[in-house]
């Protein structure tokens, strides 16, 4: 080198020992000159292939872009001015030494390499090239050293040596800066980059290289959220650009490496008295670049590991969604929909809070292997020992692990049937109302509870324990390595140097073995939650071959040949060898008693069940109406388009044929009304008729109609038949598979196939089967009143003669809101129930006709209330608010006070005991390491690690009480709030439930009772921990370097300012995350109900699409979420490095009066702020999210309740009522405050024993009349009496449990039969036995394995309906009381059944008081009175026979249906 300079290139005597440091002009020259230009052509193939694949069209050529160039090319003139100088020279005689040929051509061709990347740059679409900033910086960084030596050495000699080369170098140094400057701003966006169509596009895409690398782009929205709370609309759209884990965790090592070497140059430099004041300087300055290079690389990792994360759990919901629309029912059946959407919520989390950790299943033995190989260095083999300590405790914890991982795996069990119970009481609700069995049903989910907190106390225990392990390792590491290398060798004396270099290699070792069990338990996490996805993944799937689509044999529209099908594979055959042929265009009935497979008929058309054997052949598109209308969470409008455009005639038709322009007058919004979730502001009818107009608007070519009728009046049925599905309805002409109940419509079918025990009886036109005398003859003659069979005959005369009449009476559809279902479908209804109540956003549907009319059943009665309603309400129900603001200091206080008081004062106690011992054991080692700058040998060892020693372990000691304390205290506040929140849901009001969704309740008992249960107290323990470490840091560097308090302040303000900010943007982002996280699941929820619906129309592209952009809208403030953690990171650490940095320059300034022990501690504690601050911050944002879910807990615990369940002072005599006599005195009642009334001063008087059927159009207020009786709406004026007792003055258990209703919706539980019937336990087996004798279930329990302990699926899916609603007699054969309430359930019901129910009770309940509300008049001609009720008010009350001879409104509705 000496040789191409001419001079020499490294003179020690210049550059280091010295007070006024300079290099050598040839090392200027060369090195310093070629380093830039090495380092770009180093990158430039890495940079070219980058750009390659990253082609965003070209920007035009700009002045900023003109500019640069022109610097560019001014550089290398400059460059090449320098080369021709020295050529000038050599011509003329004085030859330059060859450097000053080499140098010039290196840069002046690195020049032109750099302009012309600025165009190409330019060209690829790049706005601001981190490449080329690097460069210019590097290039300025490097003309420093020159810039300051040319000034000294000309005012050394008083004259400048070379005025061309001086000049030149001036002016080649300005315009660096000019292009580093240049550099730092960005180019406008590309010519052709696709338009942004985003509102509010994500600012990182365009954001600069340097807002890129420090986050700046972040800023705008930390300021916004410190301003105002954020919203859905501040969050910026996702960006399309998926990248990937690029950067290398190795480098962060190096960085490591090189801070401790730094830190070790320091202590040498205190304990050097000779050494010249720059070094420390310089040293100093070294570790704040290297802790701030490690800051901006850290960061970038963690962001693109944290994108990547959000994309694979996006990935894993989108697989999961898509699995969910093909699994065969088995499978729906072994997962119910709270653990499919588990899997989506808490699996798919699982990895995405595990990819942080991932690299560390390399770096950490990495880490290890380099401090291990560096204490070596420091203390020889001493190390060993304590290296085979740390090998020893591995399998220790390691056990641990295993067994935590085993009680997690149950807990989650515990969990899930915890929520699924929580589930079916939400769905359930009004029942456990009606029947008063809250009680016990609270017990049971208290049960499942203590099991759950039991585990969890068990694992937090283990948890203690492997925390006092860990915080114990590296301490008695460090102990057992320290004593021995003072004992092995009288002459090894433990210095600062030695001490403090060990410790800090110690605090590197202590963070690997610290996040290894944090590691192993996230794997094992993961690994349960992978297997989970992977079973549900490999789940069967319905084969979509299963119905031949392209081959039929001509002339006809559907063929089953010798077809035989299951529900599963496990299952006996539901349908067996059928062989049907439809004939195109044909119109054909299905008929049979309950359970004889007419729904499953239809679902082996749609492929919805397995085959075993035969054919099936289906032509054309399919629409489908099932019993069951499916109705989604959208505008009524668009329940009917279903995804196809709009062609407003058609649209008409469809509406005006499914008699659905009167309801549409009644909703607020007409057909663009929003519809609730399952449908819940429509009445049963309203819900059929916009299913069947789903399918009419289809125009498809074949329709298959599972018993649309049933759920409407027998006059809308007519009309619907007539207009719809009949020979001269709309569908004429088009093939019509129609499974009814209803006889009157089976003249007009082209032909009709009888079912029974899932085989094809009969085949054949009506006319035909009459004359076969087979058993569908004899069922027709049974059933078929008279006047029916008359009416057979002349099927012109229309059921709408009263014209002006004529709106009301399609309106008045459903009195009934049958939730009628399939027969004998266990597993569809199962799954169809269990998704019904899952995760929703919108409302739960509480079951059952006792539904506020107003929202239910919109009867002319109600359009005034229910527009006021809709004036009111906007929407149907309101959205979930987010909190806003900070969580109140209450919220923090309630938390402290159901942990417990001794609790929270040991834990405030505990925390900083540990900390003062762990200073107190660093101040002990510093000591003792001054002791050996006095002499050369160190004397009392033993005393010195004895208390060392008893320091450490006392830490240890401390932090495991600490823990277990924390632990003893969550559970308790995790057991008070649940207990609180479960006691006030079960004594809510109905109105709450009504309004409030269901998967808004469930949310509180599952994601945030889980926050409380397993988050909140490991986030208090890390904050603690990160706080007191920060305040011991703090104190150490004031107490040895007093100078550092002139910075504390400044930095302080910093910090709190950052805090201020970010937790107020993170914790809106994070309330913005969870609202937009309860839409995936809930449209999830309804995809899964409605799943045979979406593959009917074969709209499953769309719901995938839809679902899609859910996840993406969640996704958002994820994104934004992740940005914020790393722009917080940037700036906290910043604060940490500027820590290190002042502590190192004052121990520089302050070396004379400081002791090495002393800057060894104060170094090594700054060394650990930066992660402290970066955590405690972090901490304490989290804990503030987390305890927004002890804030959603309380608001439901505080919610209003209903009356009292008994009042000590007033209960009813034993054996009330005796006479069973009702009284109504001037009552009215309303649903809810503000709303008009729905009965209107209604007095009557019912004698014990009488029989009294109520009737009247929908909405005239029948079912209110029920709920009043139960107090399930209360009265806003009057009073009840049963038996003189005026019912607001007792209990509502004392009331509830001496009344019985049969409800309209039979509602099971999963649970025993006996459960089912008597879950109280108070009847003996022969009480149920007989119960179930005179209800006909006898014989199904009996052939039953299990008899009374047969279990009932949920909702009681694996019982027909007409069996279901046998139960609900059963529970009141049991409870035979005095009062009987029939909400008449019948037209899910086949004849037979109903006939069952009607002579039991007339047998069995004669001496009681009964109410029917009825559906059917022929079931109430024999009854003692009729109460008709219109608008909520008393029209008409007498004996039948009278009513009818009054010709008024009774007459009316009993002459059209044929019985006047």
């Amino acid at each position: 080198m000496d040789g191409l300079c001419g001079s020499t290139f490294w003179d020690s005597n210049l550059s280091v020992h010295t007070d006024n440091p300079d290099l050598t002009p040839c090392f200027q020259s060369s090195l310093l000159a070629w380093a830039p230009c090495v380092y770009l052509w180093a990158a430039l193939p890495c940079y070219l292939l980058y750009l390659r694949h990253h082609d965003r069209g070209y920007i035009v050529l700009s002045h900023l872009s003109r500019l640069k160039t022109a610097v560019g090319v001014l550089l290398w003139c400059v460059s090449w001015a320098d080369l021709l100088y020295s050529f000038h020279g050599l011509v003329h005689g004085w030859a330059p030494a060859p450097i000053f040929f080499v140098t010039p051509l290196v840069v002046g061709m690195t020049m032109l390499l750099a302009t012309l990347l600025i165009q190409y740059d330019r060209l690829r679409g790049v706005q601001s090239s981190g490449v080329l900033i690097i460069f210019w910086f590097l290039c300025v960084v490097c003309a420093i050293v020159p810039f300051r030596s040319k000034i000294l050495s000309a005012m050394a000699k008083g004259k400048i040596a070379d005025p061309f080369r001086f000049t030149t170098f001036y002016v080649y140094f300005a315009l660096l800066l000019f292009a580093l400057i240049l550099s730092c701003f960005r180019e406008k966006p590309p010519f052709f980059s696709p338009k942004n169509v985003n509102p509010n596009p994500c600012p990182e895409l365009s954001a600069g290289f340097l807002s890129r690398l420090s986050f700046w782009w972040f800023t705008k929205m930390a300021i916004l959220g410190y301003r105002r709370p954020l919203e859905e609309q501040d969050l910026w759209s996702l960006k399309e650009d998926d990248c990937s884990q690029k950067l290398v965790q190795g480098l962060l090592e190096e960085w490591k490496k090189l801070q401790k070497q730094a830190e070790r140059i320091l202590i040498r430099f205190i304990s050097n008295p000779t050494a010249p004041t720059w070094w420390g300087f310089l040293v100093a300055g070294l570790m704040f670049a290297c802790s701030t290079t490690q800051t901006l690389i850290l960061q970038q990792y963690y962001h693109l590991i944290f994108v990547s994360a959000l994309k694979l759990r996006m990935v894993i919901t989108g697989v999961i969604y898509r699995k969910a629309l093909v699994i065969t029912n088995s499978a729906k059946r072994e997962s119910s929909v709270g653990e499919i959407v588990n899997l989506m919520s808490v699996d798919a989390q699982r990895f995405m809070d595990l990819a942080p950790f991932l690299n560390l299943m390399w770096s950490a033995p990495l880490q290890i292997v380099l401090a291990i190989y560096f204490l070596w260095q420091n203390l020889g083999p001493s190390i060993l020992a304590g290296v085979a300590l740390m090998v020893l405790l591995i399998p220790l914890n390691g056990a641990v692990a295993m067994k935590m991982r085993a009680f997690q795996v149950e807990q989650m069990k515990f969990k899930d049937s915890r929520i699924k119970l929580m589930s079916e009481i939400l769905a359930g609700i009004k029942v456990l109302k009606l029947y008063a069995w809250e009680p016990s049903f609270s017990e049971k989910v208290e049960g499942i509870r203590e099991d759950e907190l039991r585990l969890l106390r068990k694992s937090a225990y283990l948890q203690a324990i492997s925390t006092f392990t860990w915080v114990c390792t590296p301490f008695l590491v460090t102990l057992t390595t320290l004593g021995v290398y003072v004992s092995v060798d009288p002459n090894n004396v433990l210095d600062a140097e030695k001490a403090f270099v060990s410790v800090s290699l110690f605090n590197i070792l202590k963070i690997p073995l610290n996040m290894l069990p944090q590691l192993i338990s996230s794997l094992i996490q993961t690994s349960v939650s992978l297997k989970r996805i992977q079973h549900f993944l490999s789940q069967d799937e319905l084969d979509p071959q299963c119905v031949e689509r392209k081959t039929i044999t001509p002339g006809y529209a559907v063929t089953i040949h010798n077809g035989t099908f299951t529900w599963a594979q496990d299952l006996p055959p539901t349908l067996h060898s059928l062989d049907i042929q439809v004939p195109k265009g044909a119109l054909v009935a299905v008929v049979g008693p309950v359970g004889c497979g007419k729904s499953s008929l239809v679902s082996a058309l749609l492929g919805e069940m397995e085959k075993l054997e035969g054919t099936v052949c289906v032509k054309g598109s399919v629409a489908y109406v099932p019993q069951q209308a499916w109705i989604q969470n959208c505008t009524l409008q668009e329940n009917i388009l279903f995804g196809r455009a709009l062609d407003p005639k058609r649209y008409q038709r469809a509406l005006e044929a499914c008699a659905l322009l009167g309801d549409l007058e009644m909703l607020p919004g007409r057909d663009k009304t929003e519809i609730g979730e399952k449908g819940i502001n429509l009445s049963g009818g309203q819900r059929q008729r916009v299913s069947l107009a789903r399918a009419v608007y289809s125009e498809a070519d074949l329709f298959l109609l599972d018993d649309p009728l049933s759920a409407v009046d027998s006059h809308v049925a007519k009309h619907i038949f007539d207009q719809v599905i009949g020979p001269e309805g709309v569908l004429a002409g088009k093939t019509r598979v129609l499974v009814t109940h209803g006889i009157s419509f089976l003249p007009q079918m082209d032909f009709i196939i009888v079912l029974a025990d899932g085989q094809v009886s009969e085949v054949g036109s009506y006319p035909g089967l009459l004359q076969r005398n087979g058993s569908f003859a004899n069922f027709l003659c049974n059933y078929a009143p008279e006047e029916d069979k008359e009416s057979l005959k002349e099927d012109s005369r229309t059921a709408l003669e009263d014209t002006e009449n004529e709106g009301v009476l399609l309106i008045e559809d459903t009195l009934s809101n049958h939730t009628d279902l399939m027969d004998n479908e266990p597993v569809m209804y199962e799954v169809q129930k269990q998704f019904m109540r899952q995760l929703s956003v919108m409302s739960s549907e509480s079951e059952g006709q006792g539904r506020p009319v107003s929202r239910r059943r919109l009867g002319s009665a109600e359009k005034g209330v229910q527009t006021e309603e809709a004036k009111a309400r906007g929407k149907l129900i309101q959205e979930e608010e987010a909190e806003m603001g900070t969580v109140k200091l209450s919220v923090f206080w309630d938390y402290a006070k159901a942990m417990g008081f001794y609790t929270t004062v040991a834990i405030c106690v505990l925390y900083p005991g540990q900390t003062a011992a762990a200073i107190g054991a660093n101040v002990w080692l510093s000591a003792w390491t001054n002791e050996a700058m006095a002499e050369s040998r160190q004397n009392n060892t033993s005393m010195r690690l004895g208390v060392y020693a008893a320091l450490g372990i006392l830490q240890g000691l401390l932090v495991m009480l600490a823990a277990i304390t924390l632990t003893v205290g969550s559970v308790h506040a995790a057991r008070t709030f649940h207990r609180a929140l479960l006691h006030n849901k079960m004594r809510s009001p109905q109105s709450f439930f009504d309004t409030t969704p269901s998967g808004r309740i469930l949310n509180r008992f599952s994601k945030d009772v889980c926050v409380i249960d397993e988050v909140l107290a490991p986030t208090i323990l890390r904050l603690l921990n990160s706080f007191y470490n920060s305040l011991a840091t703090l104190v150490v560097i004031v107490a040895s370097t007093p100078l550092f308090t002139v910075v504390t302040l400044p930095l302080a303000v910093f910090y709190v300012l950052m805090q201020r900010f970010y937790v107020a943007t993170s914790r809106q982002l994070k309330r913005l995350e969870s609202i937009s996280r309860s839409p995936i699941y809930s449209h999830f929820s309804e995809t899964v109900t409605g799943s045979s619906v979406i593959r009917a129309y074969g709209r499953s592209q769309d719901f995938k699409a839809i679902s899609d952009a859910k996840v993406d809208a969640n996704q958002k403030s994820c994104y934004a979420y992740i940005a914020s953690n790393r722009w917080l990171g940037i700036q906290v650490e910043f604060v940490g490095n500027c820590v290190v940095l002042f502590a190192a320059l004052f121990a520089v300034i302050g070396r004379n009066n400081l002791s090495p022990g002393l800057v060894g501690l104060s170094v090594s504690y700054a060394l650990q702020i930066t992660l402290t601050l970066n955590w405690m911050i972090r901490m304490m944002s989290d804990l503030e999210s987390n305890l927004v879910a002890v804030e959603r807990v309380k608001e439901y615990s505080k919610t209003e309740t209903e009356a009292p369940w008994v009042v000590e002072g007033s209960r009813p005599p034993a054996g009330w009522p005796l006479q069973g006599e009702v009284e109504f005195r001037n009552y009215s009642t309303r649903y809810r405050p503000g709303l008009e009334l729905v009965l209107k001063n209604l007095s009557l008087h019912v004698r014990g024993g009488e029989k009294v059927g109520i009737v009247g159009r929908t909405g005239a207020g029948k079912s209110s009349m029920t709920l009043c009786l139960f107090r399930i709406l209360e009265a806003a004026e009057g009073e009840i009496r049963i038996d003189g007792l005026n019912v607001a003055d007792i209990g509502l258990h004392d009331l509830r449990s001496q009344l019985t209703i049969i409800p309209q919706d039979p509602i099971l539980f999963s649970a025993s039969l006996r459960m089912n019937l008597d879950p109280f336990g108070r009847y003996s087996e022969e009480d149920i036995w007989r119960a179930l004798e005179l209800s006909h279930l006898h014989t199904f329990v009996s052939s039953q394995p299990a008899g009374l302990d047969f279990q009932c699926s949920e909702g009681g899916g694996n019982l027909s309906v007409g069996q279901r609603q046998l139960v609900c007699l059963a529970r009141a054969l049991l409870r035979k009381s005095r009062i009987l309430v029939l909400d008449e359930a019948t037209a899910a019901i086949d004849l037979e059944t109903d006939d069952f129910i009607q002579a039991t009770i007339r047998t069995q309940f004669e001496s009681s008081t009964v109410l029917t509300i009825a559906h059917r008049l022929n079931t109430i001609m024999d009854y003692t009175r009729i109460l008709v009720l219109d608008k909520g008010m008393i029209a008409e009350f007498d004996s039948p026979a009278n009513l009818i001879a009054a010709r008024g409104i009774f007459y009316t509705m009993a002459r059209d249906a044929g019985l006047a």
